[in-house]
C-alpha cells in the first residue's frame, strides 16, 4: 500500500525566529518519496512556512485520512501561547503575544491522528524551543497521541541574535538521501549520532517506538478493520470498566476509553451514539473543574456537533441537539458562530415529523 508523507518546517518570520526550519526541505525534498515514507511508492505533502493554522490543519487531516503508513517530519519551534501556556508550531505570522491565534496548537496534531490505526504512524521531529517553552518541557513532554512512534529532538534557545539550524532534520535527510530507509529506530540513533558534537547532550532526546503487539489498541484497529465493530466496542468497553474501578469515571483513563468508544461508534455508522459519548465525556470533564476552553474539552464538543450532523432520524438529533445547544453555550470553541449553528438546525427540526 502506498505511503504518504507530510513535511511541515515553519518558523516565524522576524526577530522571533529561532531556527531557519525551511532550509532543510531542499535536502529532503531531494530524498525519493518512497525512500521518505519506508515504503515502495508514496504520496509526498509538503508545508514551507506555512501561514494559516487552518491550512495546515486542512493538511494534516487529509494525511491522516490517507490509508497505509503515514511519516510526519516536522523542523520549526515550538512556543507557549499566553492564554493556555499550551505548546503551538509556530508559524509564518505567529509573535510571542499572538501564538494563540496565529501558531498550530500542538495537541492538534494528537487530535487529528487519533483515528489512525495504532502503528501506523511515525513523526520525525527536529524542534527549538524559546526559554520559557524549554522549561515546561523539560518537565511535560510533548503529546503526540497513544499508538503513534515518535523520534527526534528538542534543541534549547540557540545564543542571542542567532539563528539555528535544524541539524538533526538535516542529518535524517542526508542518511536517506542514500537511496535507503534503515528502521526509524536506527535512523533515529544514526542522525543524533551526527549532531552530536554540535548539541553536547544538551538537546531533549525523543525516543517513542509504536505500540507493541498486545497493545489493546491494536486489538481494537484490527477488529474495525475487520468490520467487526461490537467486538472492538466490547474490547474497549472492557477497558472504560476497568479503568472506571480503578480510577474513577472522571480520571483520564476512564476519558480515554470513553472517547475511543465515541470514534468506534462513528467508524460504525452510529452517530447518535457517537454525538451522545461525547457529549457525556464533555459534561464529566466539565463536572470534575475542566476549563470551558480546555483542549479535551473544546474537542469533545466539537466532535459531538460535528456527529450530531451525521444523524438522519429527527426526533434522535432534536433530543440530542437540546444538549449540544446547552453544552455549546458553555464551550462556544474556537469555530465562530458554533452555537448559532445549532439554534438554527434545532430549529428546522422543530419543522420535521
Amino acid at each position: 500500500m502506498p505511503g504518504t508523507v507530510l513535511l511541515l518546517a515553519a518558523s516565524p518570520v522576524g526577530k522571533g525566529r529561532l531556527v531557519d526550519a525551511a532550509s532543510v526541505l531542499p535536502v529532503l525534498a531531494a530524498v525519493p518519496p518512497g525512500v521518505l515514507a519506508g515504503t515502495d511508492t508514496a504520496n509526498v505533502v509538503e508545508l514551507a512556512d506555512p501561514l494559516e493554522p487552518q491550512a495546515v490543519l486542512t493538511r494534516l487531516r487529509a494525511a491522516a485520512a490517507a490509508p497505509g503508513p503515514l511519516t510526519v517530519y516536522i523542523a520549526g519551534q515550538v512556543q507557549l501561547d499566553r492564554r493556555q501556556r499550551l505548546p503551538h508550531l509556530a508559524l509564518a505570522r505567529t509573535t510571542a503575544s499572538t501564538a494563540r491565534y496565529t501558531a498550530f496548537p500542538w495537541h492538534w496534531f494528537r487530535d487529528e491522528l487519533r483515528l489512525r490505526p495504532a502503528g501506523a504512524t511515525t513523526l520525525l521531529l527536529d524542534l527549538h524551543a524559546d526559554a520559557e517553552t524549554w522549561e515546561l518541557l523539560r518537565g511535560t513532554p510533548l503529546d503526540a497521541g497513544r499508538g503513534n512512534a515518535v523520534y527526534g529532538r528538542i534543541a534549547p534557545p540557540p545564543s542571542r541574535r542567532t539563528v539555528a539550524a535544524p541539524a538533526y532534520m538535516k542529518a535524517v535527510a542526508t542518511i536517506l538521501r542514500s537511496g535507503f530507509r534503515p528502521p526509524v529506530e536506527q535512523l533515529h540513533q544514526q542522525a543524533l549520532a551526527r549532531i552530536a558534537p554540535e548539541s553536547a547532550g544538551t538537546d531533549l532526546v525523543l525516543n517513542t517506538p509504536g505500540p507493541s503487539a498486545g497493545d489493546p489498541h491494536a486489538a481494537i484497529t484490527a477488529a474495525v478493520q475487520s468490520g467487526r465493530h461490537s467486538d472492538a466496542d466490547a474490547l474497549a468497553a472492557r477497558y472504560e470498566q476497568a479503568a472506571v474501578a480503578a480510577h474513577g469515571p472522571a480520571s483520564e483513563e476512564a476519558l480515554h476509553w470513553a472517547e475511543v468508544r465515541a470514534d468506534l461508534a462513528m467508524f460504525a455508522g452510529d452517530a447518535g451514539r457517537s454525538c451522545h459519548t461525547w457529549l457525556t465525556v464533555a459534561t464529566v470533564r466539565l463536572n470534575a473543574g475542566q476549563a470551558p476552553d480546555a483542549p479535551a474539552v473544546e474537542a469533545a464538543v466539537d466532535r459531538a456537533h460535528h456527529q450530531w450532523g451525521q444523524i438522519h432520524d429527527p426526533a434522535r438529533a432534536r433530543e440530542l441537539g437540546a444538549a449540544l445547544a446547552e453544552l455549546r453555550g458553555r464551550v462556544p470553541g474556537r469555530r465562530e458562530g458554533a452555537l448559532d449553528h445549532v439554534q438554527r438546525q434545532l430549529r428546522q427540526l422543530q419543522t420535521q415529523a
